[in-house]
């Protein structure tokens, strides 16, 4: 070809322009981001909506069903699913990924207006998912020292570190939160004939800082006026005048009604880490910056604050380190690409037997690697576990062209030609057999770049990466190696190529050959017989979406009945502390007590939840895996606590998927069958010796005190019913009166209530006082009745109708397939109604949609790669007998997956499209080497042999170079290889059978169809 004589012509200008592309890859390997995956942006969006004293069915009914209609007919949505409860609502909305939730998020904005809601709802605000928005990293901070209290120390701490490079901000959870409280005494109120507003209303009139109009001043300027009354402690409050007693003149000050004091807000929750007092820290990065380095910046400058002697009595534990996991994935696929690289040079030094040659090869892995990067810089991808996975998956690929190059060279210079001729005739020789072999693997990446959703996310970044690489090593092979090839080798004295062919090793080749083409219908008839047990074999095999990652973390939900104290929840945490304290492979759990995280960043606390935090030792010092260790822990927990509590575990991925959970919802328009059809299911689904648990988002009735006003007695009262509503809520919640700037610089909120008196019985609620507007104080239970009923915690809707979630969790060792088999036939047993809908979400709703878009991929992949052949073979016959390699691959498939007990997952069917377009080379390079000598005049039969015999060594060369170079791939070491595993192993099982098979079976079917030999 023209481009390797002019290479070979010119060495300095070649050795220059790879120079200058070295530069180029050292500068965008230091500017390209490191994350874990790339980059996803789901269009998912959230709508919210406040609706202040309103019980669920009411936000259903006014605010939700509404809101529902308007927004069900934007253009791409796929899922609607609401939530409402007292006083708000939350609908999700989740579009086809083909829709950017850019482009319609105006739409969204004027439907929500255009809506009709009650005047007294809040405006509905729409949030659309933000990655960013989640932590990169999870701590807790704790002091084992009882002296020291580390909500005071984390206060300073927080602001240091919020100023690190790259952290958008720091949010601590369970801090102290001082504020100024006026505990009121009902009774001394009462004796005077005050009330809680009353107290209010002084403390308001008595702090403020109001404009006036500007004023001009004897020296001519004009000053702005401010009319200034601050308050600055309790003490001050608490001096206060209520009222003067006209005839003494004594005054009553709020001192005298109430307790003033600063103190810490009171909260529900509790926060420990290994038992001790803590805080969680949560960090979250700047939009697009690299994950790794700030992980590394923040734990830096975590390390240097906890050095210095103010802190020195806290301790920090990492819960979940993104940026660490990304470090430790990255470096374990980098080492996989490194081992790789180095198996494939080992291949070729055993094969050409001299230094020169190898190492001409092997500079083509790296500068096509470097090349790589290049192109990587300019498609803004970043470094992730695919982009490097690809190039891991092509390290020994990268080498193919070059090995047919240079093997074919010294095949020349064994016919005692010099090195410039041999060099340009044997790269001319292969030219197009190994642009056709490179074309014909990136070929089989166009489809993944179609497909939609998150499979197309993710895979895209990795087929345009393992494409880059593999164009690279083209232009290596047709320029650099022929180049260095005419320098560095010399024309040898003996004839190599003649001696090779002599060898016991080729004569009993070329014998095995005769054997074949003689009994060719035995041969076809045997590999039939094994393409079908092949077939079957993997319809044995379970299947999954993608390969779990092991992050070594879990959280545990602890939900007690309704109503239970928030003592009852600890003794229950307490028992799985114990329980987590047995276990050598926990490195620290965090326990909050009375709420969840997503609870705590709403301000809400409840009771009867907890949530656990556990983070495993590192995945090399542990036997088990996290799946192990969830399965093993909370099988004991059920049996010891299952009465007590509702305990789940819940493991995710890198991939945000959660395995061993089958999650789908049940949908009826009519709420009492879908109750009966949700126990139905339940039933069915408790005889599945595979569950471990059941469990559904459905909230029945909880208990609740209902006051209902009786609005004849308060009218007599002259009470009117919001009044009343009004004043129980403020007297039993507190009302927020002020805020005042304590002279230390707080900024103290002010509440004033009457503190737990109204909230430890039912007896003091039924007797508080409330005064009438004829300033009588009427008892509460004389003009309401108090009572304990059952009220609704929650409505959820799916697509416009009542919905219920199910969560199914199954044994470790069940693949989601099997899994997926048995509930659908328990599901089948059920008599539903027509009316009653089953949605599977989650990894099944993934895997269904994806596994068909791959399978239409690997069918379009098989035809491109036919396309691609014929236009390079200018015919329809010989394209035919390579694309006999394809089948010959899943023998090997199915014995590698079944072997190493791997699942069929989307990876494992990327593996397939890659050997698609990988094991039709070696039959390009054959075919190709046969039409070529029969161009010279040889007789096919002849050409047959002769091909099978020359393209033998190349042949076994580029196969063993990839299989060698997959193999620290496909052994999956360390954490972060799991996602890339499953295609290592199924890309060498099928170059395996392929390569062995198409030595046999493309002569076989070459003589089939050529005219000369059919009739052999």
């Amino acid at each position: 070809m023209n481009i390797s004589n002019f290479s070979i012509k010119r060495p300095v200008f070649t050795i220059v322009t790879m120079l200058f592309v070295i530069l180029l890859g050292g500068v965008s390997l230091l500017k390209i981001p490191i994350t874990l995956i790339p980059e996803l942006n789901p269009p998912i969006g959230v709508v919210v909506t406040t609706y202040p004293g309103a019980s669920p069915t009411e936000v259903n009914e006014k605010i939700t069903k509404p809101l529902e209609a308007t927004l069900a007919t934007l253009p791409g949505i796929k899922k609607l699913q609401s939530t409402s409860q007292e006083g708000t609502n939350l609908i999700v909305l989740e579009f086809n990924w083909s829709t950017s939730i850019e482009d319609v998020q105006l739409d969204i904005l004027q439907r929500i207006d255009m809506t009709p809601l009650p005047n007294d709802a809040g405006k509905p605000s729409f949030l659309k998912f933000d990655p960013s928005q989640f932590p990169i990293i999870q701590l807790s901070l704790r002091a084992e020292n009882d002296q020291v209290d580390v909500r005071l120390l984390v206060e300073e701490l927080e602001k240091e570190l919020q100023r690190t490079e790259g952290v958008a901000s720091v949010n601590v959870s369970g801090k102290l939160i001082e504020e100024v409280q006026i505990t009121l005494d009902e009774a001394k109120l009462v004796e005077k004939g005050l009330t809680q507003t009353d107290i209010i209303q002084i403390v308001q009139a008595n702090n403020l800082s109001l404009p006036g109009d500007p004023v001009v001043t004897d020296d001519g300027k004009m000053l702005t006026t401010r009319i200034v009354s601050t308050l600055s402690s309790p003490e001050s409050i608490a001096q206060l005048i209520v009222s003067v007693n006209p005839l003494n003149g004594e005054t009553l000050t709020v001192g005298d009604l109430a307790t003033v004091e600063r103190t810490e807000q009171q909260s529900l929750t509790t926060t420990r880490a290994n038992e001790y007092p803590a805080v969680l820290m949560s960090v979250l990065q700047e939009s697009g910056a690299n994950t790794a380095e700030v992980s590394k910046e923040f734990q830096q400058a975590l390390d240097e604050l906890l050095a210095k002697e103010q802190y020195k009595d806290m301790t920090a534990d990492i819960l979940v380190d993104q940026g660490s996991y990304v470090d430790v994935a990255i470096q374990n696929i980098g080492s996989s690409l490194l081992l790789g690289g180095l198996f494939a040079m080992l291949i070729l030094f055993v094969f050409l037997r001299n230094i020169k040659s190898p190492i001409i090869i092997g500079i083509a892995i790296p500068y096509s690697v470097i090349v790589t990067f290049v192109l990587m810089f300019f498609a803004d991808f970043s470094l992730n576990i695919m982009t490097l996975g690809a190039l891991a998956l092509g390290i020994g690929m990268l080498v193919d062209n070059a090995i047919v190059v240079i093997e074919n060279i010294e095949r020349h210079l064994g016919q005692e030609k010099d090195p410039i001729t041999a060099a340009k005739e044997g790269t001319k020789e292969v030219a197009l057999a190994i642009t056709a072999s490179t074309f014909t693997t990136v070929v089989v990446f166009i489809p993944v770049m179609f497909i939609e959703g998150l499979i197309g996310q993710i895979f895209t970044e990795f087929a345009l990466t393992i494409s880059f690489s593999l164009f690279a090593s083209l232009v290596v092979a047709l320029t650099v190696v022929p180049m260095l090839a005419s320098r560095l080798l010399k024309a040898t004295t003996t004839n190599i190529y003649q001696k090779r062919n002599e060898s016991r090793f080729y004569q009993r080749y070329k014998a095995s050959i005769i054997w074949v083409l003689q009994h060719r219908l035995l041969v076809i008839f045997v590999t039939v017989i094994c393409f079908g047990g092949a077939l079957f074999g993997l319809t044995r095999i379970g299947t999954e979406f993608l390969p779990p990652t092991d992050e070594g973390f879990t959280s545990i939900s602890v939900t007690l009945e309704k109503g239970v104290a928030v003592t009852e929840t600890e003794k229950v945490v307490e028992k799985i502390e114990e329980r987590l304290k047995q276990e050598k492979d926990v490195d620290v759990y965090v326990s909050l007590i009375g709420g969840t995280q997503q609870s705590q960043s709403r301000n809400q606390t409840s009771a009867n939840q907890a949530e656990l935090s556990v983070k495993l030792i590192p995945l090399a010092e542990r036997e088990r895996s996290i799946f192990e260790f969830v399965e093993e822990v909370e099988q004991d927990l059920q049996r010891e606590l299952g009465e007590q509590a509702d305990i789940k575990f819940s493991v995710s991925t890198a991939t945000g998927s959660s395995p061993n959970t089958l999650t789908f919802r049940l949908t009826d328009s009519d709420e009492q069958r879908l109750q009966l059809a949700v126990h139905q299911v339940q039933q069915e689904l408790q005889d599945i010796p595979e569950v471990t648990g059941i469990s559904t988002d459905l909230d029945n009735t909880v208990q609740e005190i209902q006051i209902e006003v009786n609005r004849e007695k308060a009218k007599d009262y002259g009470f009117m019913p919001a009044q009343i509503a009004q004043t129980v809520n403020q007297m039993t919640k507190g009302q927020l009166t002020s805020q005042l700037i304590a002279e230390d610089g707080a900024v103290l909120s002010v509440y004033t209530g009457f503190g737990q008196a109204f909230n430890n019985s039912l007896d003091a609620l039924k007797a508080m006082q409330l005064r009438s507007p004829a300033g009588l104080f009427v008892k509460l239970e004389d003009i309401a009745t108090i009572s304990i009923e059952e009220g609704p915690v929650s409505i959820r809707r799916s697509d416009q109708a009542a919905a219920v979630a199910f969560f199914v969790d199954y044994e470790t060792k069940e693949s989601l397939g099997g899994i997926s088999a048995k509930v659908d036939k328990a599901l089948a047993q059920v008599d539903l109604s027509p009316t009653t809908q089953i949605v599977f979400s989650g990894d099944r709703e993934l895997y269904d949609s994806a596994i068909d878009d791959m399978l239409l991929a690997v069918a379009l992949a098989i035809i491109l790669v036919y396309i691609v052949m014929a236009a390079q073979f200018e015919s329809f016959k010989y394209p035919f007998v390579i694309m006999f390699t394809v089948p010959l691959m899943i023998i090997g498939v199915a014995v590698a997956l079944f072997t190493t007990h791997t699942l069929i997952g989307v990876t494992s069917v990327i593996g397939i499209l890659v050997l698609v377009g990988i094991v039709v080379n070696n039959g390009i390079v054959l075919v190709d080497y046969i039409n070529q000598q029969k161009a010279k005049g040889i007789a096919s039969y002849e050409a047959i042999l002769l091909a099978a015999q020359d393209r033998l060594r190349p042949i076994l060369m580029t196969a063993l170079t990839t299989i060698l170079g997959l193999l620290p791939l496909a052994f999956g070491l360390g954490e972060g290889t799991e996602m890339n595993q499953p295609m290592g192993i199924a890309v060498i099982g099928g170059l395996v059978t392929s390569t062995l098979l198409t030595l046999y079976i493309v002569p076989v079917v070459y003589s089939l169809v050529d005219k000369e030999t059919r009739k052999m």
